[in-house]
């Protein structure tokens, strides 16, 4: 039982509470707990781990990108992830100004769409650069041709396939570009309040520079969350490496030459008898003709064989493989 306290020692405790002398955290058996902000707004659904592997997976498909589409575009392509961050769906269409380039991306067998936002003079720089200009964006934008889009389309269309490679390690997605749109408002693929995962892609099209965004909602990549993680997605990459490796030494193995030989016999005679031998002389060696002959592959006995002939040419009957560990 704890000890009793006079009156007098009340009041003076009281004062010395009131005065600030006392701080009562100091004689408090429980620790103070700490108090984290919820925003029921903008629930936190992605995680900085989560962030951090879509960054991962988009370096990957940039990586991609730059090498593929200058085969399109002749001109050099570079892509780096500058950034990744969650926000509602609505902050970042209100963030746009039209025309927008808007691809948005089936994601099968994920449910729902993701985005892809790309910045209007790259748009038009591609575009440019597609019908044999220098690929110089416009000094005023407006809003795209039918013409312009469906060359965009296509461009869209080689980008998007490139996302299976990256995603491989996380689920085998079919990506399906659905639609291009040039107006915000016609893009809502989901609630405006729903949580997004935007990952912003820094894209250099020859001395053109503007931003690719990546919107990736989270009821579409909900089913594979546990996924998103840095351990799972490298320990998946390296076993599919490892897989591949091998896979390429097996082929490479497979198709080199090697030399093959059978021997007949072998025999000692002198040099004299060597440096005199004339076309018919026989000379006599160590097997029978109804003995196996040794097949050697490279330096090694590998198999044990019988002589014959095929289709009028020398040829030998494997009789027995020799295995040596």
């Amino acid at each position: 039982m704890g000890e009793v306290l006079s009156q007098s020692e009340i009041d003076n405790l009281l004062k010395q509470l009131s005065s600030g002398e006392l701080d009562v955290d100091e004689y408090s058996d429980e620790p103070a707990q700490k108090v984290k902000d919820y925003d029921f707004a903008r629930p936190a659904k992605f995680s900085k781990e989560h962030l951090r592997t879509l960054e991962i997976i988009f370096e990957h498909f940039g990586r991609l990108v730059s090498t593929n589409l200058p085969a399109y575009l002749r001109k050099n392509v570079q892509m780096e992830v500058v950034n990744s961050e969650a926000v509602t769906y609505s902050e970042f269409t209100n963030a746009l100004s039209n025309p927008v380039l808007f691809g948005i991306v089936n994601f099968e067998p994920l449910k729902g769409n993701i985005v892809i936002e790309m910045a209007s003079n790259l748009g038009f720089a591609i575009v440019d650069r597609m019908l044999g200009g220098t690929g110089e964006p416009l000094e005023k934008i407006r809003d795209y041709s039918e013409i312009e889009l469906s060359i965009l389309e296509r461009i869209f269309t080689i980008c998007i396939n490139l996302l299976r490679e990256p995603w491989k390690n996380v689920v085998e997605i079919e990506p399906r570009l659905e639609r291009i749109e040039t107006n915000s408002q016609f893009a809502q693929i989901i609630s405006p309040s729903e949580m997004i995962a935007i990952v912003t892609i820094d894209m250099k099209v020859g001395d053109v520079i503007g931003l690719m965004n990546i919107c990736l909602p989270f009821l579409t990549l909900e089913d594979v969350m546990d996924k998103l993680n840095t351990k799972y997605w490298y320990s998946t990459m390296q076993t599919s490496e490892v897989n591949a490796y091998f896979d390429v030494i097996e082929t490479a193995i497979s198709k080199a030459l090697i030399p093959i030989k059978a021997v007949l016999g072998s025999s000692i005679i002198s040099v004299n008898d060597f440096v005199n031998l004339q076309k018919g002389d026989i000379i006599k060696i160590n097997k029978q003709y109804e003995d196996e002959l040794d097949i050697y592959v490279g330096n090694m006995l590998k198999f044990k064989a019988l002589p014959g002939s095929a289709s009028e040419n020398y040829a030998v009957k494997i009789t027995k493989v020799i295995r040596e560990e």
